[in-house]
């Protein structure tokens, strides 16, 4: 399966490379007939990164567990399937779904699905991803898990009033005409399509995008979406415009590697993009106002790293023992666990197959979340073909199973020695990423405790009122 969508996408990536897109109207459109625009755009909207279940999984059947602070969310099965998928949907079913979160039968989706950026889809693009979806993908009858969030959140009615409160949903999107076409088709990719703010704004105590940090950065489970505000300093105002590119298609550059939900964009959408929709996108990009981090005053990737020598006396000692259980020196973690592929001056293989953690942004990061996520659970992507592997040191499985001291030490060896140093781990750190990131206030509704005084707050306020009321009668009574 893999292996025959990769193929598909090459090729419809090589036919759409000789009919470059325009915007015409409201609507990104091609002059080529013979191709499927819906197809490109279910691409651009990155459909298969959740709606396949990993490499194995059956293309756009669902099934795949996407983490949230308030338990798992499994995505549903979008082929055209009668019994599963989406096949008895209407077109206006479907627009109602993508582009504002309700079901076939009324029932409220959860925002793991990101309606609120795909409510600003123009009506063309929804009547050809529709038509793309129910004509072109094979029915998959197979169903998807079914997701069951812990109670207050099992109440999928109530996120009819988090939409009203949280002001997710937009306009169907219109061009600026102060701009010219690519500005705005890089707009409309960005903020629509790619949906890129889902994940690089932060969010309120609602959880809904903050407006004000518009792609400032933001927590997605364990890892971290960084900066990309125009920015020299925080975000990506310092990365040419080629760059910027290359890192979209393949996933590298000089300054980074894409990880975790950036390399499944990378794998699944970015790399099959044209070379204008990508300069699009890094062109509209570079003018979002920039947004700067109070305290930093380098760039990400600006550090040489230092030059204090491995101690390889230490790191000979503790070899004699060929077990790492117990071992904390991180010099010493470093040198045996991960000194073969980054090699001991960091500075990583000649090829750039792997890469330097010198002039990295994630080693350079003041956040540590996505060095401590990348330890833990590794690196997988698959551009052109090629796959990108690091093994994650956190699973139960691996034979090197470091513990939360362990990877709190050995990304503190990286960031002080080949990084900007700017940030500190600690094994509650670790601890935190390994089990899914910090949750915000309001997923902690669910937990027991919080209940059970929330269940009291509500019984004494309806005994509240229920004292109220009697006195009210009495006293009309004795009226």
């Amino acid at each position: 399966m893999k292996n025959s969508v990769s193929k598909s996408r090459r090729l419809l990536r090589s036919l759409w490379l000789a009919a470059p897109l325009v915007l015409t109207g409201h609507a990104i459109a091609h002059a080529d007939t013979s191709m499927s625009r819906g197809h490109y755009l279910a691409i651009a909207a990155d459909c298969a990164a959740c709606h396949t279940n990993g490499h194995e999984g059956a293309e756009l059947a669902g099934g795949y567990a996407i983490a949230s602070p308030m338990g798992a969310i499994y995505s549903t099965n979008i082929t055209p399937s009668k019994t599963y998928g989406i096949g008895n949907y209407t077109l206006e079913q479907f627009s109602r779904a993508i582009r504002h979160g309700v079901r076939a039968d009324g029932a409220e989706l959860y925002p793991a699905m990101p309606y609120g950026s795909y409510s600003q889809l123009t009506d063309e693009d929804v009547a050809a991803l529709y038509d793309y979806l129910m004509h072109e993908v094979k029915p998959v009858d197979q169903p998807a898990p079914k997701t069951n969030l812990p109670f207050p959140f099992s109440i999928r009615a109530s996120l009819w009033g988090w939409k009203l409160l949280s002001g997710v949903e937009g306009k169907p999107f219109v061009p600026d005409s102060t701009h010219d076409a690519a500005w705005n088709r890089g707009r409309y990719l960005v903020d629509t399509l790619a949906h890129c703010g889902e994940c690089h704004t932060p969010r309120n105590i609602m959880m809904a995008p903050k407006s004000s940090a518009y792609l400032a950065g933001g927590d997605l489970g364990s890892w971290r979406a960084p900066n990309v505000t125009s920015d020299k300093v925080a975000g990506i105002g310092g990365w040419s415009d080629q760059e910027l590119q290359d890192y979209l298609r393949t996933g590298k550059s000089a300054h980074a590697r894409a990880a975790g939900p950036m390399a499944e964009a990378v794998e699944h959408s970015f790399q099959y993009l044209t070379p204008t929709d990508l300069a699009a996108m890094v062109a509209y990009l570079k003018t979002v106002p920039a947004i700067a981090e109070p305290g930093q005053a380098t760039a990400n990737f600006a550090h040489d790293g230092k030059a204090a020598p491995f101690d390889y006396a230490a790191a000979n000692a503790r070899r004699n023992n060929s077990s790492l259980k117990g071992m904390t020196e991180g010099n010493v973690l470093y040198e045996d666990v991960c000194a073969s592929c980054h090699q001991s001056n960091g500075k990583g293989s000649a090829d750039g197959y792997y890469p330097s953690l010198i002039g990295n942004t994630t080693t350079g990061q003041r956040n540590p979340a996505d060095l401590v996520a990348s330890i833990l659970f590794g690196v997988d992507r698959t551009v052109e073909g090629h796959q990108v592997l690091m093994p994650g040191f956190g699973a139960q499985s691996l034979v090197q199973r470091l513990d939360d001291q362990q990877v709190a030490a050995i990304a503190n060896y990286v960031t002080g020695h080949f990084g900007s140093g700017q940030a500190t781990v600690t094994a509650d750190t670790v601890a935190t990423i390994r089990a899914g990131g910090p949750k915000p206030a309001i997923a902690q509704l669910s937990e027991p405790r919080v209940l059970a005084v929330l269940a009291i707050v509500g019984l004494v306020i309806l005994g509240a009122l229920a004292l109220a009321l009697r006195f009210i009668l009495k006293s009309r009574r004795a009226a």
